[in-house]
């Protein structure tokens, strides 16, 4: 059973990461170098080791068992970007939104995209410095989450902590699919 899943959430959050961290194939990459166009477009002062930028998607698949195989897609972050969110979610089973608490307004996008969807997601406070300052309940409050959204916390680097983001989304897909 091949089940799709959405990797998404604001620019320079680890999306990119997770996928290239969890795939077992080499994953799709659509990475291209930021220009000097992407000045004063993209924000990259929090993240100023950042040379590349998703433009389509990143793919990769993960084999569960015999019966289940994930396919990850991860989405571009750039508001530019977002027509191909329709198409990259079209037969999806859920999301993983990746939040960065440093700049968390970049996730809400993609919140509010699944929300409107009636799409399951889980949202992944990624590793980052300082995301550990803030306990969960502060973060659903300031990320205004629904009582039964999953909030876990990640580090997109690392395939078995990104993995546990993972099996929270599917649990919850088979939770609201049960319901």
């Amino acid at each position: 059973m091949p089940l799709k899943i959405l990797v998404a959430g604001g620019f320079g959050v680890g999306k990119t990461t997770l996928v290239h961290a969890l795939s077992e194939i080499p994953p799709l990459s659509t990475e291209q170098e930021m220009t000097s166009l992407s000045v004063g477009v993209d924000d990259a002062a929090v993240v100023p080791d950042k040379v590349t930028t998703t433009v389509a998607m990143d793919f990769g698949r993960i084999t569960v068992d015999d019966a289940m195989i994930l396919y990850l897609f991860g989405t571009p972050g750039q508001s530019r970007f977002w027509f191909m969110w329709d198409e990259l979610a079209r037969g999806a089973v859920g999301a993983l939104v990746l939040v960065d608490l440093r700049r968390e307004d970049d996730c809400f996008a993609a919140i509010d995209y699944f929300e409107n969807r009636g799409l399951p997601f889980v949202v992944a406070i990624n590793d980052f410095p300082g995301s550990g300052d803030f306990d969960d309940e502060t973060v659903r409050d300031a990320l205004v989450l629904h009582p039964d959204c999953p909030l876990v916390r990640l580090d997109a680097r690392r395939a078995d902590s990104a993995l546990g983001g993972l099996v929270a989304l599917v649990e919850h897909a088979v939770a609201r699919s049960a319901a």
